[in-house]
């Protein structure tokens, strides 16, 4: 063996035993117990969710959601300080989305709720493809409206939806649309009616999803309407300016949570 070609297999493996060590270290430091603490520390005073990375928090169609859910996915059975400083750029991310208009921030927003009225009891005779079918005609009736209005449907539920607005005059608008639209829906045997029910609140945006009392409060409502009837709190009322709907105090609610009782009002645009 001549001494140049010595020599360089000396350096190269002086070369891969640092580098060895490299990883070694790289590995001990990533597992570092109180890396990990210092690092999730850390988060509790970045903007966002500092428990992004849960199933709940992750769980949206934001690109930092689903970015989230791989990365916890492909950590699961090795969590360390590169899966907490991934999840940190990942909660900074997402609060830059919704500061900037691409998200829900912490602020007030009129929460709607919707759902047919009697379906399932039409539906269990009809059968699934006569139920999907209308199902499928209800959702472009009732839809459009809502982005049409600056709303977001949230999520579908059977055959209802929960949707978000900022504004709840806009809400209003848009279920009375909603309730026009789907006078030109039919199906054998069953005249689909929409219940409503809005209510004005600070819902907790929470991966793709809105959670807490105010939601609580605005499904409620709903529940109490009779078909075709839009019900309001008596929050949601005052922002729309009683002067502005035909409203007529139908009862008051009890709901969990909420320090007093809540008044529903049924509404109908004003002359």
């Amino acid at each position: 063996m001549t001494e140049g070609k010595k020599g360089k297999e000396q350096k190269d493996g002086r070369f891969r035993r640092a580098g060895r060590a490299v990883s070694a270290a790289a590995g001990r430091a990533d597992q570092s117990a109180r890396l990990v603490t210092m690092v999730k520390v850390f988060r509790e005073l970045l903007p966002g969710d500092s428990e992004f990375g849960d199933s709940l928090s992750t769980g949206g169609k934001q690109q930092a959601q689903i970015v989230g859910r791989r990365l916890s996915a492909a950590t699961a059975k090795r969590p360390g300080v590169l899966r907490e400083a991934g999840f940190s750029a990942l909660q900074v991310w997402q609060a830059m989305a919704k500061s900037q208009g691409r998200g829900r921030g912490d602020r007030d927003l009129a929460i709607v709720f919707t759902d047919l009225v009697e379906f399932s009891d039409w539906a269990l005779d009809a059968g699934d493809d006569a139920a999907i079918d209308l199902l499928r005609d209800v959702s472009e009736a009732i839809e459009p409206p809502v982005e049409g209005h600056g709303g977001e449907v949230v999520k579908r539920l059977g055959d209802g939806m929960m949707a978000v607005f900022g504004d709840p005059r806009e809400a209003l608008d848009a279920v009375m649309e909603a309730r026009e639209r789907l006078k030109e829906v039919s199906a054998k045997g069953y005249d689909p009616k929409i219940r409503a029910g809005i209510h004005y609140g600070r819902p907790r945006c929470i991966g793709g999803d809105y959670l807490g009392v105010d939601v609580n409060v605005a499904a409620r409502m709903a529940d109490e309407a009779s078909g075709d009837e839009i019900l309001v709190s008596d929050r949601a009322l005052k922002k729309l300016g009683e002067d502005s709907v035909k409203s007529r105090r139908k009862r008051r609610l009890k709901v969990k949570g909420v320090p007093r009782d809540l008044s529903a009002y049924s509404v109908e645009p004003g002359s």
